[in-house]
């Protein structure tokens, strides 16, 4: 399994690197907002500053820009952030230029995500083997299991093979 170097700083808030599996390949995430406020939020260099942070329930926290914001009251229809709460947003990665480099920034999908379902579980080895029996007889798809539940990379190459 591959590490991308920015999960070496284990930083207190989440990043477009957290969105990426082995191969660089993004997975969109759907979260539930769980508190928006101000925080102080340190750059790395010895400075900080008060910016907007939206707390979650599946993950860390993301300091949030204005376009992220605007995003979500974009997909909760409300400018207030105690309307935020207990809302589910898609968090993704884009290309931007900043600082006169392109940079991969996590961003808020500007549109209500398709499913509001709770995030996706992991597999045990011994159900992940049920499953793909069952794939097997015809009586379950690989689509409903990649729908359901969170793959390790062997189980992915696993299912791929059938």
């Amino acid at each position: 399994m591959k590490t991308h170097f920015k999960k070496l700083k284990d930083p207190n808030y989440i990043g477009s690197w957290d969105l990426m599996d082995e191969n660089g390949t993004v997975q969109n995430r759907i979260v539930t907002i769980k508190e928006v406020k101000q925080d102080v939020v340190f750059d790395g260099k010895g400075g900080s500053e008060q910016c907007p942070v939206v707390l979650f329930n599946e993950c860390k926290p993301m300091v949030a820009n204005s376009t992220n914001l605007k995003a979500i009251q974009k997909v909760t229809g409300s400018p207030f952030i105690e309307d935020w709460v207990g809302k589910q947003i898609e968090l993704t990665v884009v290309k931007v230029k900043a600082f006169g480099e392109i940079h991969d920034a996590i961003r808020v999908v500007p549109k209500a995500p398709q499913l509001q379902q709770k995030a996706k579980e992991s597999i045990s080895d011994e159900r992940f083997e049920d499953a793909l029996k069952s794939i097997k007889d015809g009586k379950f798809t690989k689509e409903k299991l990649q729908a359901k539940y969170i793959l390790t990379s062997t189980q992915k190459l696993k299912l791929n093979e059938i």
